[in-house]
């Protein structure tokens, strides 16, 4: 049994994914900061059949993270796909101009460093497996920044440069990288933005590995 690791574990996106993947034999590691929604989230998940955990951590935490990680794989099984999709902070999101040095830390310690230090904890697993996906959620801020959310723009830049490397270099070992963009936000009344359906479509992009990085929910000009 091979375990998909959620780091941003929330009601929405979060358990969508839980429940998709579950239903396809995968058990489920929830990583988050609170553990009382951890454990509502849990018992939710519990009660529609899916075998799953919490493990508390802040994304911004490397060590913190390295430990939830590593925690899930030793109880739960090898962590064959990564997502990494937690809510960034309404402080990341100022204007342009508003936007000092020090604005910046929180976006990038959350989407440059946070990523790096969970692949680099699950990378050696997905080898040892032969196989593995690292899924990137995103705002449409990834590919065209706005000049009212500085932080995510900037932070989501670099994840998603990140992101462009790692599908390089890993596609020859059969390890999948790939990005969601989700313009406009989740759901909002699109059918196509409500969770099980970005749930559906994060079980594609792992089940087909079509060698794509990038993948949009719809058109950024739609």
């Amino acid at each position: 049994m091979t375990t998909i690791a959620i780091i941003g574990g929330g009601p929405g996106l979060g358990r969508a994914v839980a429940r998709r993947f579950g239903r396809e034999g995968f058990d489920v590691a929830l990583i988050s900061r609170s553990r009382q929604h951890l454990d509502e989230r849990v018992a939710a998940l519990s009660a529609d059949g899916v075998n799953a955990r919490g493990y508390v951590a802040d994304g911004r935490d490397g060590e913190a993270l390295a430990r939830a990680l590593a925690d899930a794989a030793r109880e739960l099984g090898p962590i064959e796909v990564l997502q990494w999709s937690p809510v960034p902070a309404r402080e990341f999101m100022k204007p342009v101009l508003e936007t000092s040095a020090e604005d910046l830390v929180g976006p990038i310690e959350m989407s440059v460093y946070g990523p790096v230090n969970a692949v680099r904890q699950v990378l050696p697993g997905m080898r040892e497996l032969g196989r593995g996906t690292i899924l990137l959620i995103n705002g449409g801020s990834a590919v065209r920044p706005g000049p009212n959310v500085t932080g995510t723009s900037v932070a989501f830049a670099g994840e998603s440069a990140y992101g462009q490397l790692l599908h390089d270099a890993l596609a020859p070992e059969g390890i999948h990288v790939a990005q969601l963009i989700i313009p406009r936000g989740i759901g909002g009344g699109r059918p196509s933005h409500e969770p099980e359906a970005l749930a559906d479509r994060i079980w594609e992009l792992h089940a087909q590995h079509d060698g794509d990085f990038r993948t949009f929910v719809e058109p950024m000009d739609a």
